[in-house]
């Protein structure tokens, strides 16, 4: 309210003070007219000095607007352009202040900032750089001023950090060694903002990188060293099982259920194995195109038989002229784990509906099931290594909590995503979402 009362009472000013310069020159003109008897030369005369006297002021403003210096203030005038000068004048005082109280806050964030042990990168719509702190020098080798302007895809080279930069999705963040020290890693997390710029944190992660890479080679390595002995124990218990006539019947069942847990410890060793083999490298080595759709036909024979007595109704829809490049076993790993899963937890006669299909953005593979459901709290972590729902049901199924682990190691390194959608009561669908850039089209 202010400050419309403010412009109404400058308008009401200017206002005044034009009519009051055109009555006085019309009074003078009337006045010089009345000595004179001429009253139209002497009108027009008045009128032509008084656009002479604007006209030159325009010129000083406009020679003022050309030239002047940042601080360098409007000349002096004299009425209604005095008027206008001093408007002028009092607006640049303004600016300045202003400007100044935005340059003391751009300072105190480039401050603090600045004092972050993790860098901070601002970048334009582009990918150019345009600001930087000093974190980002020691962990990424920028130099001020000459790296100023120049595209972060030209400084940063490694493939993986330009595939993930020029997606444009980062819902995760990317970690790749330093290109400094092969021996320092790096988290980068990039954030839209304004006018679809970019904001880039690089954070330092080595100690955590050592930590997982200390747990990996302990999981791999027990694992390797207990399958020796569990295969000696496996192949007595099977030969104390093969001659049961001559095994004292106490003993039977507890023999039984030896070989029953041994088989779940070899399941179980093998899976470990197994997700230390993908975690050991990031990209498949036996890159070919992999007809899933004949994939797919013998997973659902497998399932079929894995369901027996309990006869769920599994259906196939794949397209045939869509193939997948990348590891088949893998593959097979994946999406047989899925498929099983799905008849693992769906009651007897259930409904399992398996579709192959692809579009503009890719490829997908879809496991649909009628079961139990698995309720929101648990959807966030159902990847996590032994990680269940319900460990009693697990333990019935023979499950070893670590199959959804190795469908989202085997996703990743086929540069793919896992999408879960379920609600208690209505059954579950895993779908498997594959970028353009992993489908191949068979020809025939």
């Amino acid at each position: 309210m202010d400050r419309l009362a403010d412009d109404s009472q400058v308008k009401q000013n200017w206002r005044g003070t034009v009519v009051r310069s055109l009555l006085l020159l019309v009074g003078a003109c009337l006045l010089l007219g009345l000595f004179t008897g001429e009253y139209a030369w002497a009108l027009a005369t008045g009128l032509a000095i008084y656009l002479g006297w604007t006209l030159n002021q325009l010129r000083r403003l406009h020679k003022w607007l050309k030239e002047h210096q940042p601080d360098e203030p409007p000349p002096d005038g004299y009425g209604l352009w005095g008027e206008v000068f001093d408007s002028i004048y009092h607006l640049q005082r303004r600016n300045e202040k202003a400007r100044g109280r935005l340059q003391a806050v751009i300072d105190r964030v480039q401050e603090s900032t600045a004092a972050l042990n993790d860098a901070v990168i601002m970048l334009d719509s582009n990918g150019n750089l345009e600001w930087w702190n000093r974190a980002a020098e020691t962990l990424l080798g920028l130099k001020t001023p000459q790296d100023s302007g120049q595209a972060i895809t030209n400084l940063l080279r490694d493939p993986r950090f330009v595939e993930y930069f020029e997606r444009g999705s980062y819902l995760e963040p990317l970690e790749l060694p330093s290109p400094l020290n092969d021996r320092r890693h790096l988290q980068f997390h990039i954030t839209h903002y304004g006018n679809r710029e970019h904001l880039m944190l690089v954070r330092d992660v080595t100690r955590l990188f050592q930590l997982e890479q200390m747990r990996k080679d302990f999981v791999a390595n027990v694992s390797h060293e207990l399958r020796t002995p569990l295969t000696v124990i496996s192949g007595y218990l099977e030969t104390l099982l093969d001659n049961v006539e001559d095994v004292n019947p106490r003993w039977l069942r507890a023999l039984q259920q030896m070989q029953q847990q041994g088989g779940r410890m070899q399941s179980l060793l093998n899976d470990l194995l197994l997700l230390a083999k993908l975690e050991a490298t990031d990209y498949p080595s036996d890159n070919q195109p992999v007809a899933v759709d004949l994939l797919l036909l013998s997973i659902k024979s497998d399932a079929q038989a894995l369901s027996g007595e309990r006869m769920h109704r599994i259906s196939l829809e794949a397209d045939p002229h869509l193939r997948l490049k990348g590891s088949e076993a893998e593959l097979r790993s994946a999406f047989s784990n899925l498929v099983f899963n799905a008849v693992k937890y769906t009651p007897a006669q259930g409904e399992i509906h398996i579709r192959w299909w692809g579009d503009e953005q890719g490829a997908h593979l879809a496991v649909r099931d009628s079961g139990l459901g698995i309720e929101d709290k648990h959807l966030p972590r159902l990847t996590e290594r032994f990680y269940r729902v319900d460990s009693s049901r697990a333990s019935n199924t023979g499950g070893t909590g670590l199959g959804l682990a190795i469908v989202k190691h085997v996703l990743l390194r086929h540069r793919a995503r896992l999408q879960i959608v379920s609600s208690l009561g209505q059954g579950s669908t895993f779908t498997c979402h594959f970028p353009s850039s992993q489908v191949a089209r068979r020809l025939n």
